[in-house]
């Protein structure tokens, strides 16, 4: 068995990028609200802060913060996932090892973790988050994107809505290219 360490942080701020299992799917943006419903009841039912959240067909990218003394996001994101499968039809193709283990194949099992440092790497990764869409193709601007909390921190004049026309962002942010 892999072993995988994880920073556990209480009241601590990570980025996520979590992926389905088939990228050549659609899904997360062709089903948006069950994974809005997945999130909203995950955080009735354990609150995070959500700092950045990016929606594509085939993936996210979130940066979460979570309370003081919390810091099991591992838990948020097995009920994120659940609910998310749940809502669905059963149609998907499973492995062998999926069908033997009564799992759904929708989601990959793991999923990045970083733990934001400081200021300077909370900036690198919420910038990341709202330049995804572009670095994929989907849009030629970050304000395009639909599926992007982008949108609320124009609201809160955290970012000028035509932000994004010549990032250059640089780093490890687990996801392959």
């Amino acid at each position: 068995m892999s072993d995988y360490r994880r920073a556990f942080i209480p009241g601590g701020c990570w980025f996520f990028t979590v992926n389905l299992l088939d990228r050549r799917q659609a899904l997360l943006t062709d089903q948006i609200e069950i994974l809005r419903n997945a999130v909203a009841a995950t955080r009735r039912s354990h609150p995070f802060g959500i700092e950045a959240f990016v929606v594509l067909p085939d993936h996210l990218h979130a940066i979460w913060r979570l309370p003081p003394g919390d810091a099991n996001f591992s838990v948020r994101w097995r009920l994120i996932k659940t609910r998310f499968a749940k809502a669905l039809p059963a149609n998907e193709r499973l492995s062998a090892v999926r069908a033997s283990r009564n799992e759904r194949g929708i989601w990959q099992r793991r999923y990045w973790e970083h733990l934001i440092r400081d200021e300077v790497d909370y900036a690198r990764h919420v910038e990341y988050c709202y330049y995804n869409p572009v670095k994929h193709g989907h849009v030629s601007k970050v304000c395009d994107w639909p599926y992007s909390s982008f949108h609320r921190d124009v609201r809160a004049g955290l970012f000028p809505e035509d932000w994004g026309g010549d990032a250059r962002l640089i780093g490890e942010f687990g996801e392959r290219l």
